[in-house]
């Protein structure tokens, strides 16, 4: 089964979302930076390498939030790792995404993202709400 990490980079009580380029899988679609996780590899080491890649930020080691199975119709499943980051260092430049922007988890419902990412950002939401 492939892994898939997803960082969660917070600032100023707001999340770090990109959205896909349009020659991309899912293009125009919101994400939070990550990966798959390459063999050999631990999904820290892995977060930590794709925002390297992606941002051009230093992560210190994530930390894990959740993890659950996710199937696209017609895919296999794939299992998705979400990690809180809990610093980086350097400028975040976007590399590789259409749009990248900060917002409020309270409005992430508002964006068009990955179907992967809607359970996660429904307990977002819920959590939110307590």
């Amino acid at each position: 089964m492939t892994h898939v990490v997803a960082g969660i980079l917070e600032q100023n009580g707001q999340l770090l979302i990109c959205r896909r380029p349009a020659d991309q899988p899912h293009p125009g679609k919101w994400e939070f930076p990550g990966g798959k996780v390459e063999a050999g590899e631990t999904p820290e080491a892995a977060l930590v390498r794709e925002l390297r890649e992606e941002l051009g930020v230093r992560s210190e080691t994530p930390e894990e939030i959740t993890r659950y199975e996710f199937a696209y119709p017609g895919k296999n499943a794939i299992l998705l790792i979400f990690l809180r980051v809990p610093s980086w260092t350097g400028e975040i430049e976007n590399r590789i995404f259409d749009t990248i922007t900060w917002e409020t988890p309270d409005k992430l419902k508002d964006y068009d993202f990955l179907e992967g990412d809607a359970p996660f950002i429904a307990g977002l939401s819920e959590a939110a709400q307590l």
